[in-house]
């Protein structure tokens, strides 16, 4: 088994539900990315990995960047009860799903993280590397943390565009490695040393910046509050293989963060055409690794976080 721990969807039921609130997404059906919204489809394209199962995260766009926060509540409950249906519908394709919070209103997002996970059966939540381009590391965001020891689930991170940085290629890597920075310099795995933080791409910019890490945010005022041994903090992320091919990229991952924080996944189903699984398969084979680490990378390590039952 291989669990894709970072796969998308924008489910049948809270696509509706947000197309009555926002017209942002009135074309979305007509992209190349069918598969994100059409689940017939999506089933499908699965088939062709049936080895694969899926641990489904809502997709792009963020919701508190589209709708008000009442409007938000609605829909982070209409949509984490259709993850919920669906992991009840399709036990042998979706494994876990990370729900939707109305971060706008904290104390909703709080009562909806206890909701979803406790009474829906959820895996975690999900949140952006910025809210409504706040940075994570402000104490109104504590208490949503301190939710997440309590419950000893995770906390997915997803890049989010900024008005300044607003493309994929680039910006999304730099969002999730500030976003890094600043739960770091936060002190936040002081306070909350068994938080646990699920991040895209395979550590992103991180791994290429140690040396700056370690001196840089060594040396207190200019850089911020000092943090001693920063490095050991940044490898308390987890971090995904969704590096669209690239054993490099992930090997890169595997010596900073270190093999038991690697979780096989993949950003489907994104990715010309429908996504790029076998892509990133090809390349966790191709690391220069023993084949058991490997297995902790495909499922192992993800049955672990996630407390799922196999």
């Amino acid at each position: 088994m291989k669990i894709d721990v970072f796969s998308h969807i924008l489910p049948e039921k809270y696509l509706a539900a947000l197309g009555k609130k926002t017209k942002s997404l009135a074309d979305f059906r007509e992209t190349e990315n069918r598969a994100v919204t059409d689940i017939e489809l999506r089933l499908k394209v699965m088939d062709r990995y049936p080895d694969v199962v899926q641990v489904l995260t809502l997709s792009q766009p963020c919701l508190e960047t589209l709708v008000t926060a009442k409007d938000a509540i609605e829909l982070s409950r209409i949509a984490n009860d259709e993850l919920a249906e669906l992991l009840l519908r399709y036990p042998d394709k979706f494994i876990g799903a990370a729900a939707c919070l109305p971060l706008s209103d904290i104390d909703a997002a709080l009562d909806e993280a206890d909701r979803a996970i406790t009474q829906l059966g959820l895996h975690g939540i999900q949140i952006s590397t910025t809210v409504n381009e706040e940075p994570l590391n402000l104490e109104k965001f504590r208490p949503l943390y301190k939710k997440m020891v309590d419950l000893d689930r995770p906390i997915w991170i997803h890049p989010c565009s900024t008005k300044t940085l607003h493309e994929p290629l680039f910006a999304w890597l730099y969002e999730t490695a500030s976003a890094m920075r600043c739960l770091v310099r936060s002190g936040i795995f002081y306070d909350y040393p068994d938080i646990k933080f699920i991040t895209h791409h395979s550590g992103n910019m991180i791994p290429m910046v140690e040396g700056r890490i370690k001196w840089m945010l060594s040396f207190g005022p200019k850089m911020g509050p000092l943090i001693r041994k920063p490095l050991e903090h940044f490898r308390k992320f987890y971090i995904d293989t969704a590096t669209y091919g690239s054993t490099g990229a992930l090997m890169g991952g595997y010596n900073f963060f270190g093999v038991d924080q690697m979780l096989f996944g993949t950003d489907a189903p994104l990715g010309p055409p429908f996504g790029l699984t076998s892509e990133t398969i090809s390349s966790i084979k191709r690391m220069d690794i023993p084949d058991n680490e490997k297995k902790m990378i495909f499922s192992q390590n993800a049955i672990n976080l996630l407390g799922i039952a196999v």
